[in-house]
């Protein structure tokens, strides 16, 4: 089936914002960098009153001083990496969690490099003196200073863990294996903090420097265990649900049905998302991100999933009584960041399900949006029936791969011969990333303001 041209639809009450504005989300946002940027200029300090006058009398000196500045700032910014999520809720409400973790994502990679330039800094700086081979320096360093072989073992982690989270090697790894890599990150900070204690000069020379750093790394665990274990742990008991029934919606799509008590002070709110933890086989080591496709009503929640990798395929298996522990919700993918009269929804594969939430806010809140929804055949539209008798919800199903139809029903030609005037309008994309990029490709070309273009953003990685 084809797309079909609609014309615009009459415009629907305005949605009343109840979240802070975009401008005070961007001060907000502002306001931590400044935050982060004043810690580096305080780690920026302690090392400048730390380094000997005589830093520049001899290249060995001076390599190994930008050597201890280089994994100081590394150092810093590990705390400032863990920080951002964990799940801190000021920071959350301030910033997002989308963009949070955009940025312990770029910060992971900065300290990576940085660690490797410390090391390499380190062993260079001896070498000019000794004149020797990089691992003859390193075998000294394991003789000659405390907790070295921690910190080697440390920094191996932290470069292991940025690997994994490299494009190429992270589409490779499940979601598991690549959970527990980066939960060695907690060992190599321990691990390399010892050796920071015992043999870094700016903190055996200045008893003020190592408080300082004591409290650093002390708040920072504190908010680690505050808010990502003791918190979660007793309100995922208090809001501990069980698998009330499974659906299966077509051959790849399965909606999970629970129920449990308090769910409706959850928060939880359309297009949001919870990451889950079922008691069973297969599912208890991790937890996963899944979007709601039904928001709390009565004691009953539901998620739809696609089956994408191993855990999300074995969704279908579990038995009906299951336990499950949640935690959140996370995400600004809601209703509240409709600024416009006119909604485009578009989804394809799993991303039906919080589209569908989101759906059904908008159309009580009065409001009339478009929902294409993209499929590769008929089979393969998962909760049409519910859509299509939604009032006020207008469905376009868009269904056949571009080679069968001969054109792309998401370029901007096939967006425009659908909806007139979409620069007059908002739109809600979830679905695969490539979709994603193409829909939003298209609405920019279409004049469509960027700030206008929401994504539904749950990975955690």
């Amino acid at each position: 089936m084809g797309a079909a041209r609609v014309s615009v639809i009459a415009s629907p009450r305005r949605v009343s914002v109840r979240q802070p504005s975009a401008r005070a989300q961007r001060r907000h946002s502002a306001f931590v960098r400044i935050v982060l940027v004043a810690g580096g200029i305080v780690v920026l300090w302690m090392w400048w009153a730390g380094i000997p006058s005589t830093a520049a009398a001899t290249p060995s000196v001076l390599i190994t001083s930008f050597g201890e500045l280089v994994g100081m700032v590394a150092a810093y910014l590990v705390c400032a990496q863990v920080l951002l999520i964990a799940r801190i809720p000021w920071f959350e409400r301030a910033v997002g969690l989308d963009k949070l973790v955009l940025w312990h994502r770029t910060l992971g990679t900065t300290v990576v490099l940085l660690v490797v330039t410390h090391i390499g800094l380190m062993l260079l700086g001896s070498e000019v003196v000794d004149r020797s081979m990089p691992w003859s320096e390193l075998i000294s360093f394991l003789q000659n200073y405390p907790d070295m072989l921690a910190a080697i073992v440390g920094a191996a982690a932290f470069i292991a863990v940025g690997l994994s989270s490299a494009r190429l090697l992270r589409a490779r790894l499940s979601y598991e294996v690549w959970y527990w890599l980066h939960l060695t990150t907690y060992v190599a900070i321990f691990l390399t903090f010892l050796h920071q204690l015992s043999a870094g000069s700016h903190f055996i020379a200045s008893p003020a420097n190592r408080a300082v750093w004591l409290l650093l790394y002390l708040g920072t665990a504190s908010a680690v265990l505050t808010w990502r274990f003791i918190l979660p742990t007793l309100d995922a008991w208090r809001h501990r649900m069980r698998v009330e029934s499974i659906v299966r919606e077509n051959a790849g799509t399965t909606s999970v049905w629970f129920r449990g008590p308090h769910l409706d002070e959850l928060g939880v709110r359309a297009g949001n998302f919870l990451l889950f933890r079922f008691l069973s086989w297969g599912h208890l080591l991790t937890a996963h991100p899944y979007s709601v496709s039904r928001v709390p009503s009565e004691g009953r929640l539901r998620i739809t999933v696609g089956a994408l990798g191993n855990h999300s395929a074995l969704l279908r298996e579990l038995a009906p009584g299951t336990l499950v522990f949640v935690e959140g919700p996370f995400g600004h993918f809601t209703a509240d960041r409709a600024s416009r009269d006119r909604i485009l929804l578009v989804a394809g594969g799993a991303g039906i399900g919080p589209i569908r939430a989101l759906a059904e806010e908008l159309t009580a809140r009065g409001m009339m949006p478009v929902l294409i929804y993209r499929a590769h055949s008929a089979a393969d539209l998962a909760l049409l029936g519910e859509l299509q008798s939604m009032p006020g919800l207008t469905v376009l199903p868009v269904v056949g791969r571009r080679s069968e139809l001969g054109w792309d029903p998401l370029s901007p030609e096939g967006l425009a011969s659908m909806i007139r005037d979409l620069h007059n309008w908002e739109a809600f994309l979830c679905g695969p990333e490539g979709m994603m990029l193409t829909v939003e490709a298209s609405l920019r070309a279409l004049q469509v303001p960027k700030r206008f273009i929401h994504r539904e953003e749950l990975s955690m990685s």
